[in-house]
């Protein structure tokens, strides 16, 4: 008798790198090893889309495009390449246009996708319908998805096997083209009981011929066991990942499934372990010089408790560690179970993930709900559809007061396209302002990643990648007793008086900003407090981040309570308010700037 074929898609390259190091793996660093994958007989990569999309944009200097063009030159034309997607949002920031969304079914078709893995976060199928039709359109494969997770304890009305057979039923009945159906659990939470029930369900409901797969990761040291009982209940096909991007927060090894399945009638992908064990060398030798972040290789038990992506849960903490403010993770984490609570039960895959994140974040930086994330607000107030259950009564009214919104039914495709800054009109001005090619590419890229995209496009985006020769460099730096500086604006303190200064590297044009007198020694201002000095009120940033947007300029008259700045942290925005009425006479930050907490923004008199 032989063995059930099982298809492997290999996640190492994408979720993967998600993961293990929040996408910032340069790719000339690893197509090398993409060479070992094919020659391993791998021929099912997931290679781009999701948060790996916009990584590239935002910390590697690179072009995601171009990065899938040589992906596909390298594997050849008959490879199955596969991204992820994420319904209405796409691969972008916030909720696309109707025009957006079938722009990036064309770009994805055009730079050498196979199958695009397409999933809403609420599970709310009015989600997947457009962009479903827009990837079949563009001759692409779609893989339909029901998110799942496990609620934390005592939690109920969702994310159990009925609910998952609604969700299915819903598809079907909604007629929307699929070649392909996912239970993806991005958190890893999903007990593998539930698991099997889930699959044997599935199966009986869509027949033999429907090809069925699990997504899991090993955050919360149940994958392994995931996958076994998806085998047994009839899946076709699983996710894994290659050492050292496996386990953890990420997919489960391949020699470890390998090994988990000798003996039985599963043949994964007919893959052989000595070849993948030639492909692994090669994968190690490509990121030898990469900080593996030590919570990546770790299992939590905690997860179930507070279920956080292994995508999401790296990216957050390379942020964290970005904004030295990595100490706080713990409770971040612990606060996260109250937020999945009253936020509606959406799955915690990302977009969802991260607005459970950015709301814990917020309730532990500035108090237990005395923020409310914009994400996590429009969420429960409806502007993303509808969440499995209805959201906690007094945070829908919370929200609704501290957005200024109304709760919505709308169709969130149709608030989109009301919105002219959605639309390819403004961005190709948008782009035509800054001198920029309007290439379709362009187009798309600076919709998806917004300011970010357009600092790509004009070459002044970062380069952020944690490699251990320069954390080494660094080091050796500070030992001979200087510290490295990065570039931007201090403030100083000579004989009690206070200097705004600018630093930059060789021989960099500075301009000269006009010392603010003090009449005192200064201490450090607490946090969003406004600081009192000779010539003003200094507004100083709430917490470390980046400048995103100055709204102001020098000389502008404000008002008390107006936005004057927004600063991004955790991939938040966080509002900068003038604490007083008066005139600004000192802007001392510009975008992209990166600053601490307390930090002067700007200086109103």
């Amino acid at each position: 008798m032989s063995k059930k074929y099982i298809d492997v898609m290999d996640t190492t390259f994408r979720d993967g790198f998600q993961s293990v190091f929040g996408g910032r793996v340069l790719m000339n660093d690893f197509f090398p090893a993409v060479e070992a994958a094919k020659d391993a007989g791998i021929t099912h990569f997931e290679f781009g889309g999701g948060a790996r999309f916009q990584s590239l944009y935002f910390y590697l200097q690179e072009n995601a495009f171009e990065m899938m063009d040589k992906f596909r030159s390298i594997v050849g034309p008959d490879a199955n390449l596969q991204t992820l997607a994420r319904g209405i949002n796409t691969v972008m920031l916030d909720t696309g246009s109707r025009e957006l969304i079938d722009l990036h079914a064309k770009l994805f078709a055009k730079h050498g996708t196979t199958t695009i893995r397409n999933f809403d976060a609420l599970n709310d199928i009015n989600n997947l319908e457009y962009s479903a039709q827009c990837i079949k359109n563009h001759g692409l494969n779609h893989e339909a998805v029901v998110t799942m997770m496990d609620l934390p304890p005592k939690c109920e009305g969702a994310h159990d096997v009925a609910f998952y057979e609604k969700t299915l039923r819903q598809i079907l009945d909604s007629g929307l083209p699929y070649d392909s159906i996912c239970f993806k659990d991005a958190s890893g939470t999903a007990n593998p009981n539930k698991v099997y029930e889930t699959i044997k369900m599935a199966r009986k409901l869509l027949g033999d011929d429907t090809h069925i797969r699990l997504h899991t990761h090993e955050t919360a040291g149940v994958s392994v066991a995931a996958y076994l009982a998806a085998l047994e209940a009839g899946a076709d096909g699983i996710d894994l990942a290659n050492s050292p991007v496996s386990g953890g927060t990420s997919q489960p090894d391949i020699l470890t499934m390998l090994h988990a399945t000798k003996g039985t009638n599963y043949d994964l992908g007919g893959l052989s372990i000595d070849k993948i064990l030639k492909y692994q060398e090669t994968l190690k030798d490509c990121l030898s010089d990469y900080m593996m972040p030590p919570e990546a290789t770790q299992v939590s038990p905690l997860i179930p408790f507070s279920p956080m992506p292994g995508g999401a849960l790296t990216a957050n903490t390379q942020m964290m560690r970005d904004n030295d403010t990595l100490d706080k993770f713990p409770e971040v984490i612990e606060a996260m179970q109250e937020v999945v609570e009253k936020g509606g039960y959406g799955t915690s895959v990302t977009p969802v993930s991260q607005f459970y994140w950015q709301q814990a974040y917020a309730n532990v930086f500035f108090g237990p709900w005395k923020q409310i994330a914009p994400g996590y607000g429009k969420m429960v107030l409806g502007y993303f559809g509808n969440t499995p259950v209805e959201p906690d009564e007094e945070v829908v009214k919370l929200a609704s007061e501290k957005l200024k919104l109304d709760p919505t039914k709308e169709n969130p495709l149709d608030i989109a396209d009301k919105d002219v800054t959605k639309s390819i009109a403004a961005w190709k001005e948008r782009l035509e302002i800054e001198g920029l090619e309007t290439t379709e590419e362009n187009i798309f890229i600076a919709a998806a990643c917004d300011e970010k995209g357009i600092a790509f496009l004009k070459g002044d985006s970062p380069l952020n990648v944690r490699k251990i020769s320069e954390e080494k460099v660094e080091e050796k730096i500070e030992e001979k007793g200087c510290s490295k500086m990065a570039d931007g604006n201090y403030t100083v303190v000579v004989d009690g008086k206070k200097f705004s200064v600018q630093v930059a590297e060789g021989n960099a044009d500075i301009q000269v900003v006009a010392p603010v007198a003090s009449e005192a020694p200064v201490a450090a201002a607490p946090a969003a407090t406004p600081t009192p000095s000779g010539s003003g009120v200094e507004v100083g940033a709430s917490v470390n981040g980046n400048v995103w947007k100055i709204l102001v300029n020098e000389g502008d008259k404000v008002e008390k309570g107006q936005v004057i700045a927004i600063l991004e942290a955790m991939k938040m925005e966080i509002d900068i308010e003038a604490p007083a009425a008066g005139t600004i006479t000192s802007i001392q930050v510009k975008p992209n700037d990166a600053v601490e907490e307390g930090q002067t923004i700007a200086v109103i008199s």
